[in-house]
């Protein structure tokens, strides 16, 4: 009988160990064969490798405030990189992403002129000084000081810099919508105008969610403008 149960025993311990042997080897194969991430390259992003700066930063601007900070922030990383490692603007490379209600800021004066009632209803923003809709891009002005986000930094400024910008597709299509059903126009023909009438230095990015994960996935620290 003790013969029995010292051959069970044995027999049991034997199985245990041969599992372990199994379990240990074959995590041994996974992480020998497992291959470090790297994200799928598309030619339709690699504009975001062009700049040659040194330092990359992408600044996700969702909001109409959050398209100011993005602005502030997009300055402040110029600057302080400036005074405090004597880094001139090519040594930064800095995407702004103006995407959801952060968009419309990424359209040149002409159109704050033709829709910006209808922009100003839909953001629920109003020109601080004379609290009616603007009639121009306020962030691409100096005149506004603390009263506006940006805190009188400007598009303009940031596009002598270098700064590109990833304007969101989908925010368009979506804007244009919300335009023609408030008596703004043809759906179709604002879209065009929309794209026909960017600001210096932008890219049209099917999403800017998208272009927030491929920034990312090109080695850009991200800083988002709420």
């Amino acid at each position: 009988m003790a013969d029995k149960v010292s051959g069970r025993r044995a027999f049991i311990a034997g199985v245990g160990a041969a599992v372990t042997t199994l379990g240990v080897g074959g995590e041994a194969a996974a992480q020998s064969s497992g291959a470090p991430f790297r994200a799928t390259r598309h030619a339709d992003d690699d504009w975001m490798d062009k700049m040659p700066g040194r330092h990359r930063m992408v600044i996700d601007g969702v909001t109409a405030n959050g398209a100011g900070e993005a602005v502030l922030f997009a300055n402040n990383l110029y600057v302080a990189n400036q005074s405090a490692y004597k880094l001139g603007d090519v040594d930064l490379s800095v995407i702004v992403v103006m995407r959801h209600f952060a968009t419309p800021f990424a359209l040149t004066d002409a159109m704050w002129a033709k829709y910006g009632k209808a922009m100003s209803a839909m953001l629920n923003f109003k020109d601080p000084k004379t609290q009616q809709a603007p009639t121009t891009n306020l962030y691409n002005s100096p005149a506004y000081g603390l009263t506006l986000p940006n805190l009188g930094n400007t598009i303009d400024g940031l596009v002598k810099r270098g700064t590109q910008f990833a304007v969101c597709d989908m925010a368009m299509h979506f804007a244009a919508g919300q335009l023609a059903a408030a008596g703004a126009g043809d759906a179709d023909a604002i879209y065009k105008d929309f794209a026909a009438n960017l600001i210096p230095n932008s890219h049209v990015v099917p999403a800017g969610v998208v272009a927030v994960n491929r920034a990312q996935e090109r080695m850009y620290t991200l800083i988002y403008a709420g």
